[in-house]
């Protein structure tokens, strides 16, 4: 069943986001740009994850692009519940519409319940962002990127997060 129902939901992501922008004109006025991302995971235990990350950007240049990211996940399995919110600025360099190469600073607020034990926890957490990455066109102004981002502020025995290594794949309409 997951075999089936993941690789849907990726089509189903896919399509939605690359339905935005084929077969319109890109504006040499408007300089602002969309996108984001989405994640949906399944695990053992009841284990569930849904996370979106939407972002607004404005081209600074025709290559740098500044703007605003945020990211919201929510996680729960049979042993904790977690939600997450992040929010901060990021700027993308672009190199002949190919590859890019971005910095993305996060602060991260977070709730989280480990339902065995009856524990809470209610932290704050910043991350800086660094690494780049594959674009691909799927529209006349719209691309798909594939990155790879290291964050540089990560501690292994202080972070909520498993590792500084976050793999992304995303979506921006307007470049």
């Amino acid at each position: 069943m997951k075999k089936f129902i993941i690789p849907l939901m990726l089509m189903f992501s896919g399509s939605v986001f690359s339905q935005i922008s084929v077969g319109t004109q890109a504006q040499e006025n408007n300089r602002w740009t969309f996108g984001g991302g989405i994640g949906l995971g399944f695990g053992s235990n009841s284990a569930f994850y849904l996370q979106a990350s939407p972002r607004v950007g404005y081209k600074i240049t025709e290559d740098l692009e500044g703007g605003v990211i945020g990211s919201i996940s929510w996680q729960t399995s049979n042993y904790y519940k977690s939600t997450m919110f992040g929010v901060g600025p990021f700027a993308n360099y672009y190199i002949a519409r190919s590859f890019y190469v971005g910095a993305n600073l996060q602060q991260y607020f977070i709730n989280y319940k480990d339902k065995f034990y009856d524990y809470k926890v209610n932290e704050q957490e910043t991350a800086l962002y660094l690494g780049g990455g594959y674009m691909q066109r799927i529209g006349t102004n719209s691309f798909m990127q594939l990155g790879i981002m290291y964050n540089v502020l990560w501690k292994e025995n202080s972070s909520v997060f498993s590792s500084g290594l976050v793999p992304n794949i995303g979506f921006v309409v307007g470049l």
